[in-house]
């Protein structure tokens, strides 16, 4: 939630409130046909080599980023363009990115405490 609020509702979000319904509409008809959606698709792993912001030798990386593709986008009059579709998949790649850096910095803090 946090890295949603930080890209998308913050002073200089990355997509406009007509794009981000966009994608929320998406997320929903991809639900509605039996799929993941866009939102909560993301999956994300723990591996030992770390990072160098890093004070564990544990890190956090994004295994798999939601992408909205030809198969996947809405047809007849609501199919998107192609800049329209690069623009939201750069925001899920952004947004993916910002919640495993999120992730890490708690896993940080969680080590630090355990170690303690």
């Amino acid at each position: 939630m946090e890295a949603y609020t930080e890209l998308f509702e913050g002073d200089d979000p990355l997509l406009s409130p007509e794009e981000v319904q966009l994608l929320d509409a998406l997320d929903s008809e991809l639900e509605r046909e039996g799929g993941d959606g866009v939102w909560g698709t993301d999956r994300y792993g723990i591996h030992t080599a770390g990072t160098s912001s890093s004070d564990t030798s544990l890190g956090v990386v994004c295994v798999y980023h939601p992408q909205i593709t030809k198969d996947s986008v809405l047809r007849g009059a609501d199919e998107l363009d192609d800049e329209t579709e690069e623009r939201l998949n750069a925001a899920l790649w952004q947004y993916s990115e910002r919640v495993a850096t999120l992730i890490e910095t708690k896993l940080d803090e969680f080590v630090r405490q355990a170690q303690r």
